[in-house]
């Protein structure tokens, strides 16, 4: 995919980042869709400046359809890749599914 050129944006270690830090784009578009500010993202990430949060939710918006389907693609790698925890680690997935399980009775 070809992103066009921003000021806001790099494309760096395979993936895109807000410029200057290593704050993925994807992580300031989840937290932008599920309704954050600006400035609440900012605060989710100390190393990226306001402006940046801006230039980054913009960019977004102007390209929608190509980050969004980026996005979709590196999930889909992900899944390829990174073996569920049930399967990678039984122990650990039991114990928390058990965590999980004693704080919903709980309520």
């Amino acid at each position: 995919m070809a992103f066009p050129a921003s000021q806001y944006i790099e494309e760096r270690d395979g993936g895109l980042r807000i410029a200057g830090t290593r704050v993925s784009l994807s992580s300031v578009v989840v937290h932008f869709r599920e309704g954050r500010t600006p400035e609440r993202i900012v605060e989710s990430f100390p190393t990226m400046s306001l402006a940046k949060a801006y230039g980054a939710i913009a960019f977004y918006l102007d390209n929608r359809e190509l980050v969004d389907e980026y996005i979709a693609e590196c999930e889909r790698e992900l899944e390829r890749t990174v073996p569920p925890l049930s399967q990678s680690n039984p122990e650990l997935f039991a114990r928390l599914q058990a965590a999980r399980e004693r704080m919903a009775s709980k309520r």
